[in-house]
């Protein structure tokens, strides 16, 4: 199996009355997070992001408003999953798109990564997620949405 790219895209999938899904992983029990995925080969970004979101939800992302949120964060890979990288590949950079739904859609989940899902409220999402970068990037969707918070 080659190994994975140090460059991501991280995927908050959201209504417009800021719900998010997120999924729970399924090689690390009690973990939730949006989409998030490698870039293969030589993809754009945007492709990554569409081709994550397919994989992980069912959800075609390009039938949605897929979004390039234009930032990126840079994080320390965790150690659980450093084996997965280039030997020495310590960091990734993660670049963060949003896609809007028009409803809370139920996901097919991949049951290989993921075995359960949940819609909440932005804030509580917020919470919920253990990586910093997710809980970050849904906390900018009130004003991305312009809702007064």
């Amino acid at each position: 199996m080659p190994y994975k790219q140090p460059i991501s895209t991280l995927i908050v999938i959201h209504t417009a009355d800021a719900r998010v899904l997120l999924l729970e992983r399924a090689d690390y029990e009690g973990a939730w997070q949006s989409v998030t995925g490698s870039r293969e080969g030589d993809e754009q970004l945007i492709e990554t992001a569409v081709r994550e979101v397919g994989e992980e939800t069912g959800f075609d992302a390009t039938q949605f408003e897929l979004t390039d949120w234009q930032y990126q964060n840079e994080y320390e890979i965790y150690e659980r999953w450093r084996h997965r990288y280039q030997p020495g590949t310590t960091h990734n950079t993660e670049h963060v798109f949003g896609l809007l739904l028009p409803d809370t859609l139920t996901p097919r989940v991949a049951p290989r990564e993921h075995v359960g899902f949940m819609w909440l409220p932005w804030d509580q999402a917020a919470d919920k997620v253990f990586s910093w970068s997710n809980a970050a990037a849904i906390r900018q969707l009130p004003e991305r949405l312009g809702l007064m918070v």
